[in-house]
């Protein structure tokens, strides 16, 4: 679906639930990841999340359009266009538009392996596991007040 389809469905779409025109401009923005779409309140533009549209289809893409459009037409009026106003969840109930879009499959991210530094003391052998490195010269046990030797690190 190119931009130029997106205004056309957007506009058709406000027309038919809303009986009011769109008059801004809806397209897709590459950059959304988390977000299905996003009303610009300065604009008055509806930016539409391109990934969503590929993973779910049309009909995910109509919802997302249509809980844009409760934002658009509510702040043009003047009334509670905020998820949590009155005035918004009602208008998304009356037209049946979700109040969240479905999540992306993100892919799994490579976990870091952190490294763990173990040091003991040299008195008591009391063990300390540590994520940072510790100055050995500036510490002591905290059970004899002996020195502390570091030992080893691992992943």
């Amino acid at each position: 679906m190119t931009d130029e389809q997106a205004q056309k469905l957007v506009e058709q779409l406000s027309n038919e639930f809303f009986d009011r025109p769109f008059i801004h401009k809806a397209y897709f923005n590459s950059r959304l990841k988390t977000t299905g779409g996003r009303y610009m309140l300065n604009s008055h533009n509806i930016e539409l999340n391109k990934k969503l549209y590929d993973q779910f289809g049309i009909e995910e893409l109509r919802g997302i359009i249509l809980h844009e459009l409760c934002h658009y037409h509510l702040h043009i009026l003047g009334m509670g266009y905020r998820h949590g106003d009155a005035d918004f969840r009602n208008l998304l109930k009356k037209v049946g538009a979700p109040r969240f879009c479905s999540t992306l499959e993100q892919p799994k991210e490579k976990q870091v392996q952190k490294t763990i530094h173990i040091y003991s003391c040299t008195n008591c052998g009391q063990i300390y596991k540590r994520k940072r490195k510790m100055d050995i010269k500036k510490y002591c046990c905290s059970i004899c007040k002996g020195k502390i030797k570091f030992l080893r690190s691992e992943k």
